[in-house]
């Protein structure tokens, strides 16, 4: 959580290296990523390395980045025939069953433009999952959609927090993070002003900072 222009998505572009960092380590699965140290300099991994890390790294933006003439189908088809190099038949009967996990089997057909924002979000949700990913990465999933469709892609997500996928969650929804989150954390200036589990959060938090922001929301 935090205010805009706090850090809160520079932090996550980081964890799903499309920015280089300038110091410090990123460990995903106890494995450094993204860099290495050389001495005392630190060494930024070449692009051919990093595009394979990502692929253990989802991420969902807040403009859903649909191919506008591709189906919903396609449109999670193509990062498994593309990156992973799936074959046709396998990827479309994968893509097939995230499209069902995420509630739009019946939506398969359909391009961009005939889906809602909500449906968007979740084809973008399901073309992350196919990918089978590590961590997923969320930056404001629910900001680009009218209010009446932010509840059917919260659920969805309240879903993969329930199955045990580990999620990184950019939000201004604070209900949600309260009633999900394992620990929230509020950036303020580019720094983590205070970090807790929920209930310590909300109901104790320590900090003036914390306390004012939670006063607007």
């Amino acid at each position: 959580l935090g205010p805009s222009g706090s850090g809160k998505s520079t932090m996550l572009r980081l964890m799903a290296l499309l920015e280089p960092a300038d110091r410090g380590g990123l460990l995903l699965g106890g494995h450094r990523i993204g860099s290495e140290d050389r001495g005392k300099r630190l060494h930024h991994l070449p692009e051919r390395k990093l595009a394979v890390q990502r692929r253990d790294i989802g991420m969902v933006f807040q403009k859903f980045n649909l191919f506008p003439h591709l189906t919903a189908l396609e449109n999670v088809v193509v990062g498994l025939t593309e990156v992973q190099g799936a074959k046709k038949a396998e990827a479309r009967e994968r893509s097939y069953e995230m499209l069902q996990k995420v509630g739009l089997g019946d939506r398969d057909k359909h391009f961009p433009s005939e889906l809602s924002g909500g449906q968007q979000q979740r084809v973008a949700i399901a073309r992350a999952l196919v990918m089978n990913p590590q961590v997923m990465l969320f930056d404001e999933p629910t900001s680009a959609l009218d209010p009446e469709l932010v509840g059917e892609v919260l659920e969805v997500m309240e879903r993969l927090a329930e199955s045990g996928m580990t999620m990184i969650v950019v939000t201004h929804e604070v209900r949600f993070a309260r009633r999900v989150a394992n620990e929230v954390t509020l950036f303020d200036s580019g720094v983590i002003v205070e970090q807790a589990e929920p209930e310590a959060f909300f109901e104790n938090p320590q900090h003036e900072r914390t306390k004012r922001f939670l006063s607007h929301v």
